[in-house]
């Protein structure tokens, strides 16, 4: 995956996956994959815009990995509350 992020003052967030991820079920599948792994790290996250755009290889990998991804992407950009 691919993720970008900007400050700001309120939370947002987008999901896409292109037409070479497959067809329509693969697409909203990847979609689905990154939301729920996005969805366990909201509350550690700082405000600001987020995007994520699936890769091919978010349909085969355990979610495990894509949790571990998400967060190490996350944690390069600078995006995680400090504690």
């Amino acid at each position: 995956m691919v993720a970008f992020y900007k400050k700001g003052d309120t939370k947002k967030v987008g999901f896409t996956a292109s037409k070479k991820i497959g067809n329509a079920v693969k697409r909203n599948f990847a979609k689905r994959r990154l939301r729920a792994a996005f969805l366990e790290l909201q509350p550690h996250l700082n405000q600001g815009y987020y995007i994520f755009v699936a890769k091919k290889e978010i349909l085969t990998q355990e979610f495990t990995k894509v949790q571990r991804d998400m967060h190490f992407a996350l944690e390069k950009l600078n995006a995680i509350k400090k504690q």
